[in-house]
């Protein structure tokens, strides 16, 4: 296994048997910080249709993006719990979406009856891959000038701190095929042919589909060929067009995952028009929860409120942003939400 993956279910594993053993977090989280526009204030925002005011000939790669890293972990205690809960069965989904969130990012176990059902490492969170697709169907059935880009990964290693795949079933890959035919015209087609990767698409051409980006195993292998061709090499981690610089060792270290996100901003602004790039302002270990980093702890600005403030800042300061493409978000802001949409714009909210 790869280190970096490694460390990430070692420190998942670590949290499990601290908890375990103590009968609870032996030192407790802090506080959560108050709700502001950058953080924890998702139902601020209502964006239900943004893009309808987008033309049909801009390339998704040249769009921003509100995304949400681990979309639907909203159970598992301070650790684990990466989204505010807008309630089960993927009615935290729902609400993301309305608020304008048009990336996401599933995790799913293989359950019995070649079933999928969402999880953040152990802990299951309380929706299967149904609801995903319900919620998903229903609002782009409801709003057909929308698009969602979706990363879908098997979350179960087998390993201390994962989950483990119930037994006897059929592959990740054939399991999601199945969903996918059960669901003729809710995908769209070529990002989710086994067989050959997907151009860039326009976005006349996605609207009322979900885009698949990538399928990954559970350790980031890509299954296949699903999803987007750009993204063959987007394994664990960092990748050509993706920062995911997930391990934030402490608190302290808050602002190297600050900067990580800005190089990465500045270098998407800057970048190859052609190309979609991710950017996951998310981070966690054992002595920082996703939280920690989202918001801020013990003094040191979180990533929301440092990319609220960038976002926001004018030539006078940094070159602008021309461009987020996919930034994904634990606990986002309603006004973040609304300042990458209005990037869109070239101008702000």
């Amino acid at each position: 296994m790869n280190t970096p993956v490694l460390r990430r279910r070692l420190t998942a594993g670590l949290v499990a048997a601290v908890l375990a053993t103590a009968g609870g977090p032996l030192v407790s989280p802090a506080p959560a910080l108050a709700a502001d526009a950058a953080h924890r204030s998702l139902r601020t925002a209502s964006n239900p249709d943004w893009m309808r005011r987008l033309p049909d000939g801009a390339s998704l790669a040249a769009l921003s993006l509100p995304g949400t890293h681990d979309t639907l972990s909203i159970h598992g205690g301070a650790w684990t719990q990466t989204q505010e809960n807008h309630g089960n069965s993927a009615a935290t989904l729902a609400a993301q979406l309305h608020a304008g969130v048009r990336a996401v990012d599933i995790r799913a176990r293989i359950n019995g009856g070649n079933t999928l059902t969402i999880h953040h490492g152990a802990t299951y969170q309380q929706a299967n891959f149904d609801d995903v697709l319900n919620v998903l169907g229903s609002f782009l059935a409801a709003r057909p000038t929308e698009t969602v880009v979706m990363r879908l990964k098997h979350e179960c290693t087998g390993e201390f701190g994962s989950c483990t795949d119930a037994t006897g079933q059929l592959g990740f890959a054939d399991i999601f095929d199945r969903y996918r035919d059960g669901r003729p015209g809710l995908f769209w087609g070529p990002s989710v042919n086994r067989w050959a990767g997907a151009a860039v698409p326009t976005l006349g051409a996605v609207r009322g589909k979900v885009v698949l980006a990538v399928l990954h195993g559970p350790r980031g292998g890509r299954y296949g060929q699903y999803g987007l061709a750009q993204f063959a090499g987007w394994g664990d981690g960092s990748s050509a067009y993706v920062q995911d610089e997930y391990h934030v060792p402490n608190v302290g270290a808050i602002a190297t995952k600050r900067d990580q996100v800005r190089r990465h901003l500045d270098a998407t602004s800057a970048g190859d028009p052609t190309r979609m790039y991710v950017n996951f302002a998310s981070g966690a270990s054992v002595l920082a929860t996703p939280e920690a980093v989202a918001g801020g702890a013990l003094g040191v600005q979180g990533v929301n409120p440092f990319l609220w403030t960038y976002l926001n800042e004018g030539p006078e300061v940094h070159p602008p942003v021309r461009r987020t493409g996919m930034l994904m978000l634990d606990f986002p802001g309603g006004g973040l939400i609304d300042r990458i949409i209005a990037v869109n714009a070239g101008g702000r909210p």
